[in-house]
């Protein structure tokens, strides 16, 4: 590899704030290497942003131009293009801190000076809110040790509210290469297979408790509001099987109770997600779908379909009845109040 890291910046109609984001990651220097993917932008001048920071910044910017295929082949580009021993994905419309990611660069140079450099550093994230100016920052100080290498039986345990995300992880390239990682085209969320479906091939990990990843929240077309995921729930479904048939998790609680535990907890997380926005659609095809949902994940896997269904956060997602549905909305928009997560 001949960068210490590679930033992939998928990037569509992102002319209006990209520059933001490129800028940061510049301030790393020419250890780094970032990838600007224009996925097939036509409604502003993407493109030729893209190539202007190549042609400014050859020894640390490639442009490559894709005809649209989605967020998910923006990530795939830009994994079969990397030159860096690690491997992150930013958004255009997001961030890094420029204090948090010098430490995180040293920390990555000390790894890559191993004989076996870990397989994947964390650091917390930032919700920017834009819409009220506030910020909330997901860290997770008690769930992982600081200050050492470690692996998934000393980890503690994850708050409801606590996931890995995409914004928190930076994976060694390699292994994402070796577990033959591909996001689905054309389908929005993936960002969710991008940090579930590795987990397993990771066997050390490092943690810094630095607000590295600045994560925007407020445009209105974001896939993240509320009224956007309900048209695309369709493609949240599509995720959410595909991370049921990633792994069979029955069998890793025997080698890794610990990371099993997690990823349980994370499919229960995506289930919930996925009903709640079918719940709230509320057309008979919508309900029709979200109980398909659940018998796909009963014919994959019964034992988890138990667990989840009437043991777990997904419970939310299953209050019967009318009155029950209504609840389940209720549940899932005090939630977001609190951890203002969209």
């Amino acid at each position: 590899m001949s960068k210490l890291i590679t930033f992939a910046v998928p990037c569509y109609n992102s002319a209006a704030y990209m520059d933001h984001c490129v800028r940061t990651l510049l301030t790393g220097g020419e250890d780094i290497e970032i990838i600007l993917v224009d996925d097939g932008s036509t409604k502003d001048d993407t493109p030729a942003i893209c190539d202007k920071y190549a042609a400014d910044y050859p020894n640390i910017i490639k442009a490559i131009h894709q005809e649209n295929s989605g967020h998910g082949e923006g990530v795939n580009q830009g994994l079969r293009n990397a030159t860096g021993l690690y491997y992150k994905v930013v958004d255009s419309d997001d961030w890094l801190d420029e204090a948090a990611l010098a430490a995180a660069l040293d920390k990555l140079r000390e790894f890559a000076a191993m004989e076996r450099p870990v397989d994947m550093l964390i650091a917390n994230y930032v919700y920017e809110h834009v819409e009220d100016n506030t910020q909330k920052v997901m860290r997770y100080t008690n769930v992982f040790p600081e200050g050492r290498v470690f692996t998934w039986n000393e980890i503690g345990r994850f708050r409801p509210s606590q996931y890995l995300l995409m914004h928190s992880v930076i994976y060694r390239t390699q292994l994402l290469r070796d577990c033959h990682l591909e996001l689905p085209k054309h389908t929005f969320y993936v960002d969710n297979i991008f940090v579930y479906q590795p987990l397993p091939a990771v066997k050390s990990m490092y943690y810094m408790d630095i607000d590295l990843y600045r994560y925007f929240i407020g445009r209105a077309d974001q896939s993240v509001n509320e009224k956007v995921m309900v048209t695309r729930v369709d493609q949240q479904v599509r995720v959410t099987k595909l991370m049921i048939q990633s792994h069979a998790l029955t069998g890793l609680y025997y080698t890794q109770r610990k990371l099993a535990q997690y990823m349980v907890n994370y499919l229960s997380m995506m289930m919930t997600i996925s009903s709640i926005f079918l719940i709230i659609d509320g057309s008979p095809e919508a309900l029709g779908k979200k109980t398909e949902l659940w018998e796909f994940l009963r014919a994959n896997n019964p034992k988890l379909y138990h667990k989840l269904k009437y043991r777990s956060l997904s419970f939310v997602g299953n209050i019967p009845g009318y009155q029950g549905r209504k609840l389940s909305v209720r549940l899932y928009r005090l939630a977001r109040k609190i951890y203002k997560f969209n």
